[in-house]
């Protein structure tokens, strides 16, 4: 045996068990869940090849649509604003002091937190009776706000739930974005007498084009799968006006036990995260292009 051809199964040997791992978690998956989308299957039972039903049917039903319109409610909501915030939160904390280090620590820590904790937290300042809000307005004299209640007002409060809990990463890249651009640059901008927003908008901005597409992506990506806190805080209601997709093929899976029906939606859903993240990134690259 040659030395390349030696060298090429070493380096299989050594990726081998990451290969394995990655299509017995992640591809077989997939693939199961395709095939079982064009079956009518439940836990108890084979499956039965039934074509294309499972995508008509769901072409039909107003719950799906609901559950569609609210996730996308749901990432426009998040994403926009998360990406803003961190991106001011990390401009002004990209200082090498003990306090911005601190504070870095104290915007991230919500996000080792579990869902449950998150969404427990929030239970308590939101709830109208007994929650910190509400006893703020009872107060100053004011009506309780039902946020987890009234259908205007529950999604943003899960988006401002959803927020509070995802600070952490975008604006960790956002700083490691901010301390890779050449302190030289701003320098020269200095002997320029360019504003602080000629700075940022003509220097800084540009320089993160490629971390701001990151954080876009994977909020995104992230925000149309939102599950927990909408199934903790408001179990999809009221009237399903929280009910996001991943909350719907988890109640077609496990509560009415339609397997088949569940995976069509997940395939659904798959396939709009894939076009949305593509159709993004063609968007930013194009305009890097032009």
């Amino acid at each position: 045996m040659s030395p390349a051809r030696r060298r090429d199964y070493q380096g299989l040997a050594f990726v081998a068990p990451f290969l394995l791992l990655y299509l017995f978690l992640l591809i077989y998956p997939l693939l199961r869940g395709i095939v079982t989308s064009f079956q009518r299957a439940d836990p108890f039972g084979g499956g039965r090849f039934i074509g294309f039903d499972n995508y008509t049917q769901l072409a039909a039903d107003p719950v799906f649509h609901q559950s569609l319109l609210n996730t996308f409610a749901f990432a426009a909501m998040v994403v926009i604003p998360l990406t803003l915030l961190t991106l001011l939160l990390a401009l002004a904390l990209n200082k090498p002091t003990r306090g911005a280090a601190w504070y870095r620590g104290l915007f991230f820590a919500p996000s080792v937190l579990s869902v449950t904790i998150v969404t427990l937290i929030w239970r308590f300042v939101l709830a109208p009776d007994a929650g910190l809000v509400g006893e703020v307005m009872q107060a100053t004299g004011g009506a309780p706000i039902p946020f987890l209640s009234d259908p205007a007002l529950v999604k943003p409060a899960i988006a401002l739930t959803t927020i509070w809990w995802s600070f952490g990463l975008p604006m960790m890249l956002f700083l490691a974005g901010l301390q890779q651009i050449p302190e030289d640059v701003y320098e020269a901008a200095a002997l320029d007498n360019a504003s602080k927003w000629a700075t940022f908008w003509r220097v800084t901005l540009p320089s993160l084009r490629r971390t701001v597409l990151l954080v876009v992506m994977l909020q995104t990506a992230a925000q149309l799968q939102l599950f927990g806190q909408a199934q903790l805080l408001t179990s999809g209601g009221p009237n399903g006006a929280s009910r996001p997709v991943v909350l719907f093929i988890f109640e077609s899976a496990f509560v009415r036990w339609q397997l088949g029906y569940a995976s069509a939606a997940a395939e659904i859903l798959f396939m709009l995260i894939l076009l949305v993240t593509l159709v993004q990134y063609w968007t930013v690259t194009r305009r890097q292009d032009a």
